[in-house]
């Protein structure tokens, strides 16, 4: 069962984190500079495999003067509800305070043909029947792990879908994304930093790459630190 207030979770605030229409209009500028200090779509909280508290992440990311992000922990949504609560709090006792836009996000360890990739999701009812079953706190398991029902599920909750940092898997970026969109895939993660820069910066090759084939495809743009560690602007 998930955590619910005694009032509408999402009473507070006057920008509900399921609205994918002012998501996509981000998604459709975002480029090479907009993340880490605009907006920041992959973030990780103690909550699932990262360092940081919920509350100390939304911390950072309005003294960052962040726009918006969203926390994607792996198959689990206790992290945007803590972090969401805490936001309720200071718009409550601080109006004037300008705060991050928070959608809901989660990472689910799919299968796609064969390979083993994660799907991020955006945007969904976080009370959806279709996906309780990803909010175990495990990996999906059989049918429940194909990428296809993933896609779906988070798609019937409402939610838009990304293929998560495309040059990280065994396979070629080019016949994941290309299978990704052959399944009902919205995005792709395109500006990501592999190797672990410090500072933080979009990868140059693969972001190419990828960005070429987001534009094949038709597909939504995104980008994030995916951070682990205690700090939003680095991975680790």
């Amino acid at each position: 069962m998930l955590l619910k207030a005694e009032t509408n979770p999402f009473q507070l605030l006057d920008e509900r984190p399921q609205d994918t229409v002012r998501l996509a209009n981000v998604w459709e500028r975002v480029d090479n500079n907009s993340c880490p200090y605009q907006y920041n779509f992959h973030l990780h909280t103690s909550c699932s495999d990262g360092q940081l508290t919920p509350e100390s992440l939304i911390e950072q990311a309005i003294a960052l003067g962040l726009k918006g992000l969203a926390i994607s922990d792996h198959h689990s949504v206790k992290g945007f509800y803590r972090a969401y609560k805490w936001l309720q709090e200071k718009s409550k006792f601080n109006p004037r305070v300008n705060l991050p836009y928070l959608w809901t996000g989660i990472e689910i360890t799919s299968e796609l043909n064969g390979t083993n990739v994660h799907i991020l999701g955006y945007g969904f009812d976080p009370e959806s029947e279709h996906l309780q079953k990803y909010l175990t706190g495990e990996n999906p398991e059989g049918k429940n792990a194909k990428a296809e029902k993933v896609i779906k599920s988070l798609h019937r909750a409402g939610g838009l879908v990304v293929l998560a940092h495309p040059f990280r898997y065994r396979r070629s970026a080019e016949e994941l994304i290309r299978e990704a969109y052959e399944v009902g895939i919205d995005g792709v993660e395109v500006y990501y930093a592999y190797g672990n820069p410090q500072p933080w910066i979009p990868s140059v090759k693969q972001t190419t790459q990828a960005l070429k084939l987001a534009r094949r495809y038709n597909l939504y743009t995104t980008c994030g630190t995916d951070t682990h560690g205690n700090n939003i602007l680095i991975r680790l």
